[in-house]
């Protein structure tokens, strides 16, 4: 299964990493994400790890991720190695005049295992999962402009 979502941000790549590179943080904003435990001293940066238990609604699972890319302030990936495997990607790029907004796109390349229905499973789930990452998004978003505006 294949997500790609996106949204501008009111404030300069920089300004949006400084939030985005908290990963402790992601719950605040993540209404599937529930908690997270790192699993390494690290807490920011290339191989970190971390699992983070998640939820959408009756369906519970610890996804156990591992920070794979940290380019400051521009990228951000992840691989999934838990229940549902695969990479995903934060891409943070200049937008609007002088660079004072941010195009923040949320890319995610997930496979489901066989008592998640596989394909099927995530055919099903790929409506439900982009609504709830939209909101995560808008969330994000929120939090950025309002630090911003405080």
């Amino acid at each position: 299964m294949r997500l790609h979502i996106e949204a501008t941000v009111a404030a300069p790549p920089e300004t949006v990493w400084e939030h985005l590179e908290d990963i402790a943080t992601h719950t605040e904003w993540m209404a599937d994400a529930d908690a997270i435990r790192f699993l390494t001293a690290e807490r920011r940066g290339a191989g970190t790890r971390f699992a983070c238990r998640t939820r959408l609604g009756p369906l519970r699972v610890t996804d156990l991720m591992e920070i794979t890319e940290w380019a400051p302030p521009s990228r951000m990936g992840v691989r999934h190695t838990g229940a549902v495997t695969g990479e995903g990607r934060f891409e943070l790029q200049a937008a609007g005049p002088a660079g004072g907004s941010t195009t923040m796109t949320w890319r995610e390349t997930l496979r489901f295992p066989w008592w998640f229905g596989g394909p099927l499973g995530a055919r099903l789930a790929r409506p439900v999962l982009a609504r709830v990452w939209r909101g995560n998004l808008g969330r994000f978003k929120a939090r950025v402009e309002a630090a911003g505006a405080g």
